[in-house]
């Protein structure tokens, strides 16, 4: 039976792209501090839960909303089961928006709001893909369950529920990373590097210095507060800042009230996968102040942590066969003067080394700043489907069909929930070539692009299922 499934897709963009406009209006960040009984996570990931699902309940599927938190949209049946899974949540918006991110906005063919690419543009199209098999009444002999988790950017506690009370899937893939295929990625984990209270002193003494949103994004600006113990020439201060700024690409401002110094600095935020994709401001800020005011929290991180994205100053650095370098970006800096202070980093790290390990080396690094370090949240092992598998096969084989390029197996330093399944892999949405905006101000994806997966996504679909 020959389906044309771009022709099937072109049916359905209209009511795929105004459902992706509805479920791009919620702010479905976490929310957990503003959690309840009925809605865990907060009321934007329930909220864009239950849309999705509701979308699903109106085309006729079988659907199961797990505590509010996770859910799954079911088609066919079968001993085995093939999963997609996606995720409605987002990270925070964060600064430097031109627009509203939660009003979504179509310019020069593409979509702009937070969650476009990350990972509500991607889902719209598997199920998009979920939803030709099933008006086509396609025969399948597997059950496949199109699943949506609610907190993929954080601890993953909604996908953990879905699988205390549902079966796991056998295989399957995540609309969530890059085509042609991800099949490898890296273990993923942060660490919090604590500091005992500073005893202030000097001409300059730190008072505050704060950064970061997330502990997968590389933060985009950074605030220093410094008090003044002697006279200071604060326009040379402020000279010597603006010249800073200009020579590393970078914005800012400093100001002053009475004895106290405010310095505010923007780089530029990107996904923690990749650290040489963003400009850090919290390190480019401590870099400038380090030998301004005598701050060992400072030191720290100018001499350890700045322009280090393979961890050669923590000694961490590793490189796998197949996986390649750790990565390390400093994501969430937090100091208050005569207070315990921390930073947490956030590390993609190959097979050939262990959260003990990293541990273990940072600590012994950063001796002299007698620190402690510890795991903060929960660790990721890597993760790796052999490019043998007919999963793997069979799914480069359609996307060559589709794209007309060749295509090979891929690590990565992101985190998809291809990795809960023994065989899963993430597949797609963004096409070789195009800017990753995941996680940055203005966020987009390419229309385009969300249909040309969704006509892969249909046809992978039917093949791994039927």
């Amino acid at each position: 039976m020959a389906i044309d499934w771009t022709a099937e897709v072109e049916k359905r963009k209209e009511q795929t792209l105004n459902r992706l406009v509805e479920l791009l209006k919620i702010d479905s960040s976490r929310d957990s501090e503003h959690g309840t009984k009925e809605a865990p996570l907060g009321e934007g990931p329930k909220k864009a839960l239950e849309t999705v699902l509701g979308f699903a309940k109106e085309d006729g599927f079988v659907i199961k909303n797990v505590e509010n938190v996770a859910g799954h949209v079911e088609y066919g049946d079968g001993k085995e089961i093939l999963g997609i899974l996606g995720h409605m949540d987002e990270v925070p918006a964060g600064e430097g928006w031109e627009t509203n991110p939660f009003e979504p906005v179509i310019k020069d063919g593409r979509i702009y709001a937070r969650g476009a690419s990350d990972d509500k543009g991607p889902s719209m199209a598997a199920y998009l893909g979920l939803q030709i098999i099933k008006e086509l009444e396609l025969p399948v002999s597997k059950k496949i369950r199109l699943i949506f988790g609610t907190d993929e950017e954080s601890e993953w506690y909604g996908m953990e529920r879905y699988l205390a009370n549902e079966a796991t899937p056998d295989f399957g893939f995540s609309p969530d990373a890059e085509f042609p295929i991800i099949n490898g990625e890296k273990g993923i984990a942060s660490f919090r590097i604590e500091l005992a209270p500073e005893n202030a002193k000097g001409s300059m003494t730190l008072a505050s210095f704060t950064s970061g949103i997330k502990e997968n994004m590389i933060p985009r600006d950074a605030t220093a507060v410094i008090d003044l113990n002697d006279d200071i020439n604060v326009p040379e201060l402020k000279s010597a800042f603006e010249d800073f700024l200009t020579e590393n690409g970078l914005e800012g401002e400093l100001t002053t009230d009475n004895n106290t110094v405010k310095f505010f600095l923007i780089g530029k935020s990107a996904h923690a996968l990749e650290p040489k994709a963003g400009l850090n401001a919290a390190t480019f800020l401590a870099l400038f102040l380090k030998d301004r005011v005598e701050s060992e929290y400072l030191k720290l991180i100018a001499d350890n942590l700045h322009l280090d994205s393979r961890g050669n100053k923590l000694g961490i650095n590793t490189v796998d066969e197949k996986m390649g370098d750790l990565t390390v970006t400093p994501d969430l800096f937090d100091f208050e003067a005569g207070k315990p202070s921390s930073i947490i980093i956030n590390v993609r790290y190959p097979k050939s080394t262990n959260t003990d390990e990293i541990t273990r080396l940072t600590a012994d690094a950063l001796s002299d700043y007698k620190v402690k370090v510890v795991l903060h949240g929960h660790a990721q092992e890597p993760h790796y489907v052999s490019s043998n598998d007919p999963l793997v096969k069979t799914l480069l084989s359609i996307y060559e069909e589709h794209s007309g390029e060749k295509g090979s197996e891929q690590v990565i330093g992101g985190g998809t929930y291809g990795r809960i399944l023994d065989r899963g892999v993430a597949f797609g949405a963004q096409f070789p070539g195009r800017e990753n905006v995941m996680h940055q101000a203005n966020e987009y994806m390419m229309i385009d692009d969300i249909f040309n997966a969704a006509v892969i996504y249909a046809h992978a679909i039917y093949e791994l299922a039927k």
